[in-house]
């Protein structure tokens, strides 16, 4: 099969938004756009059988409008629709396996409670071997980057202050205007997988890389740092040269990419989130895959729900 970008599609705001997304990324990658739906309802004697054909006419027209779309949104993009019987999740993880990058829509519920992340997009983003990126639908009059992000924030258990206020718009300034791609790096645990998607896609937007990594001093220096606390200026210092050795490859391979490097103190989930503010995408890492039972790691589930920016993850090699 060619090299293509899929994506999920029903009839909500979040699909066609991630429809959008989906379209705009496998025009920069110079591949094919591959739109899904996915057909559940049962044919069964129960339900007329008028009903069924109804909803696939429905959804026939669904895929014809949202190609339709692509194709004058991106002229020249190859598109192709396709209908699937089957369950969701199933024919989505199988579908997105194939892909170079799948994006599925997610719903948010306002600032409190963040994303719906639901079941289906859940399996597939836990399962799948490629990247799979999740995109909320605008909402329109709701400064997402100011109420969305404060409010999420403080779902996860943090408050936001000046001092966090001041350093989020340093990091705006730091990399301009325009809307930068953000990655949560452990250094302690590298992927090539997870470096080689956030300098690519940063390279094919032409937008700057702002690389976050966050640590935590061990428990054993809590009464030392205490005491010294050049102690924990010296773990800092650490951790700042450890991403920038780190990141130096890649700056290599990526000469045309601007990197910004941010090593903080704090929960990484609540950094990430924060960080989300104004992004163009959030790319985190997920480890491990439990095929009978979906899993994400506490960050990766973390951000999924209160990121104001599309968010990627990506399974580590």
């Amino acid at each position: 099969m060619n090299r293509h970008v899929t994506v999920g599609l029903d009839d909500s705001a979040e699909s066609h938004a991630a429809a959008v997304w989906a379209a705009r990324e496998a025009s920069s990658r110079g591949v094919a756009l591959r739109l899904v739906h996915v057909e559940e309802w049962p044919v069964t004697p129960e339900i007329p059988l008028t009903l069924t054909e109804a909803l696939v006419k429905r959804y026939e027209t669904l895929l014809r409008d949202a190609a339709e779309r692509a194709r004058r949104d991106h002229p020249g993009l190859d598109v192709t629709t396709e209908m699937v019987h089957g369950r969701a999740g199933a024919e989505l993880t199988r579908a997105a396996d194939g892909a170079e990058v799948t994006a599925l829509g997610s719903r948010g519920l306002g600032g409190i409670v963040g994303f719906l992340v639901g079941s289906v997009s859940l399996a597939v983003v836990a399962t799948s071997t490629r990247p799979v990126v999740l995109v909320r639908a605008e909402q329109p009059g709701t400064d997402a980057g100011a109420t969305e992000s404060g409010s999420a924030a403080g779902a996860i258990g943090t408050t936001e202050d000046a001092e966090q206020a001041s350093a989020d718009a340093q990091a705006t300034a730091a990399v301009g205007s325009r809307p930068d791609v953000v990655l949560g790096l452990d250094i302690a645990r590298p992927s090539d997988p997870l470096l080689d998607f956030a300098f690519g896609t940063a390279a094919r937007r032409n937008v700057a890389l702002r690389v976050v990594h966050s640590w935590s001093p061990p428990a054993s220096y809590g009464y030392a740092a205490i005491l010294d606390p050049e102690i924990g200026t010296g773990l800092g210092r650490r951790a700042a040269e450890g991403l920038t050795e780190l990141l130096r490859p890649w700056r290599s391979r990526f000469p045309e990419v601007r990197v910004v490097e941010k090593t903080v103190v704090g929960p990484p989930a609540r950094e990430l989130v924060h960080a989300s503010r104004g992004a163009d995408l959030l790319v985190v890492g997920r480890r491990g895959r439990r095929p009978a039972l979906p899993h994400l790691g506490h960050v990766a589930h973390a951000v999924i729900h209160h990121s104001t920016a599309p968010v990627a993850v990506v399974p580590l090699a």
